[in-house]
């Protein structure tokens, strides 16, 4: 079967006026048009297309890459909004329809949106939702502590990131876990700090750990190096002056510096730290 909203391997069948047939082992057939053919080809070859419906919602298929996948996230602009509801870009020639009653907030032109793509059973459509929590649940959690994942980051709040788990779960990083400049559509790879009892999972950046202060110290040390030496922070400075400087919570900086301190590479004097 031919799915909507996937990538396909199908085998090319024929060459025709409008493009390339081509088909499933079931004996489904669907157009390649032939903007979007292989430079070369033979007949028999497979090829690996992305297959939806057309602007007279015909399936079709395109070796254009979208920017989400079935049943998956994607950040998408909005590129136009109407009586029936919004339109996103999400890199194919035909737009992806955000209904109104699918939207967490009313979208607006020019702004992005994380957007959940689905097929909707009743229309065969495929139909884009920014209510991304009735697609997330942390009822089974089967993360451990220390586990690699993938995240997206959904927004940011004076707690943290919100971000997605594995395009399956919740999580959040903490402000005090944040040592980066991080938006809104980021992905990135990430570890679980902690399963809470309540299945809520903490994530960070770094592997947890001792592990997670070494890329800490490497940076302070690249900062002692360019300042000539020296800095004007110390573990009694103030916070937001550490993570104006630095980009770093207090404590991630204090657990640094004393593993520098340890190692030899610095010595901390009552108004800064100094090379070694």
């Amino acid at each position: 079967m031919i799915q909507l909203g996937q990538y396909n391997t199908l085998v090319i069948l024929r060459e025709t006026e409008p493009g390339l047939y081509l088909g499933d082992a079931e004996g489904n057939e669907i157009l390649l048009p032939h903007k979007y053919k292989p430079e070369t080809f033979e007949i028999g070859d497979d090829i690996e297309v992305f297959a939806y419906l057309d602007n007279e919602e015909r399936p079709i298929t395109t070796t254009l890459t979208p920017y989400v996948t079935l049943n998956n996230f994607g950040y998408l602009h909005c590129s136009d909004v109407t009586e029936f509801g919004a339109f996103m870009d999400w890199g194919l020639e035909k737009q992806l329809f955000v209904p109104f009653k699918e939207q967490a907030r009313p979208m607006k032109i020019g702004n992005w949106y994380i957007v959940y793509l689905y097929l909707d059973e009743l229309t065969n459509r495929l139909v884009g939702s920014s209510k991304t929590n009735r697609y997330l649940n942390n009822d089974t959690v089967t993360l451990a502590q220390f586990d690699k994942v993938d995240i997206l980051v959904t927004h940011l709040t004076d707690l943290g990131a919100n971000v997605i788990i594995n395009g399956v779960h919740k999580g959040l990083i903490f402000i005090d876990d944040i040592f980066e400049d991080i938006r809104t559509g980021d992905r990135m790879k990430a570890y679980v700090k902690k399963v809470r009892d309540d299945n809520k999972i903490d994530v960070v950046l770094q592997p947890p750990g001792y592990k997670s202060i070494e890329p800490n110290a490497n940076f302070i040390l690249e900062e002692l190096q360019a300042a000539g030496g020296y800095l004007a922070l110390h573990d009694k400075s103030d916070p937001q002056k550490i993570k104006n400087e630095l980009g770093m919570s207090k404590k991630s900086f204090k657990k640094a510096i004393g593993t520098l301190y340890k190692d030899k590479q610095i010595v901390i004097k009552d108004d800064g730290i100094e090379l070694l």
